[in-house]
Formats: C-alpha cells, structure tokens, sequence
C-alpha cells in the first residue's frame, strides 16, 4: 500500500547564519533547490518528526550560493536570532510544495509500492529510499531474501506507477541469489 502523504516535505537544514541582518544558510535536501524562491511561507521544526511542532514564517528572499540556499525570513531580522536555528528542518507544507512533472514523484510516494519485473516476478516491497548522489538506491523488502537493495536509475526503472501501486524494474544480473529447489 503506498505510502500516506507527509505533512511536510523537507527543503533544507539550518547550518548557519550568513550574514548579520538574519539570512540562514540551509544544506539542500530538495533536487529543485530553484524552486523555493517561488514559495510565500515555510515551516521551521528542531523535530521535523513531530508535525505539532513545525512553525511558520514568511519567506522575504531566496539565493543560491554554491551549493546551498540562502534564506531570509521576515520574522528573523538578526544574526542572533538565525544562530538559535542551527540544525532546525526547512520544510514546505505539502498543498504549497510546486507541482512536480508529469512523469515525477516525491520520495515518500515509493515507500510501500510493490516491485515487480515486467514479467510480472514479484520482486518485493519499497521500505525507504536512500539518496546517494549518483543515483537513488531503493530498500526492498523480498519475500525470500530479506532486504535488497537495488540502484535506481534508467537501466533498472522501467516504469513508476503509484496510482496502481507498482514499480517495474530490470534487477540488475546477479542482484538476487539463485533459487534452487
């Protein structure tokens, strides 16, 4: 069964203050780091586990630099105030997240789609997602093996499909021992 929707979807973490006058600089956790200029509000949580506790602020600008985000909130006007943020989560509520691409999906919506060839070998269920750099590896519980890790890229992911709850995939040669009866 596919997962549920998260309330939040995460976009950084609070590493720092840059600057005096408040701006933080977040570690991106998002693949379109671009995209949270477009945004009007954000939610900020030392436990981004506990939805309860995310609060929300007005997002004034956005930069990149380098490989982070700079971030300016309305609510935080000083250095001082940024440093009491370190380590806090930068999070979109979902209905405000921009709209993915047709032929995307976000990372929760894997966690509990059945992976199967498509010959139809049932191969097992996505239990997390592990973003490496190079390319996503998908934890798949198998039914006889335990849990399998499979690399996620073009030559295994043939076909994402959350609506009917399935993802269709090449094992790659080898991946799982032999079977003999």
């Amino acid at each position: 069964m596919p997962a549920t929707p998260p309330p939040y979807l995460f976009l950084g973490r609070v590493l720092r203050p840059h600057g005096v006058r408040g701006e933080l600089r977040l570690s991106t956790l998002t693949d379109y780091p671009e995209r949270v200029a477009r945004l009007k509000h954000v939610y900020l949580s030392q436990k981004p586990d506990q939805p309860a506790d995310a609060q929300p602020y007005t997002v004034e600008s956005v930069r990149l630099h380098q490989d982070y985000i700079l971030l300016k909130l309305a609510e935080i006007t000083d250095r001082d105030e940024a440093d009491r943020l370190r380590d806090y989560m930068v999070m979109v509520d979902l209905p405000s997240a921009v709209p993915l691409d047709e032929d995307e999906v976000y990372l929760y919506q894997l966690i509990g789609l059945r992976v199967q060839t498509p010959q139809g070998e049932v191969i097992g269920t996505v239990t997390d997602v592990f973003e490496t750099g190079a390319n996503d590896v998908y934890v798949v519980q198998h039914p006889q093996h335990g849990e399998v890790l499979i690399p996620a890229h073009k030559e295994t992911v043939v076909d994402i499909q959350p609506e009917a709850g399935i993802i269709l995939m090449n094992l790659p040669e080898g991946l799982l021992p032999d079977d003999e009866a």
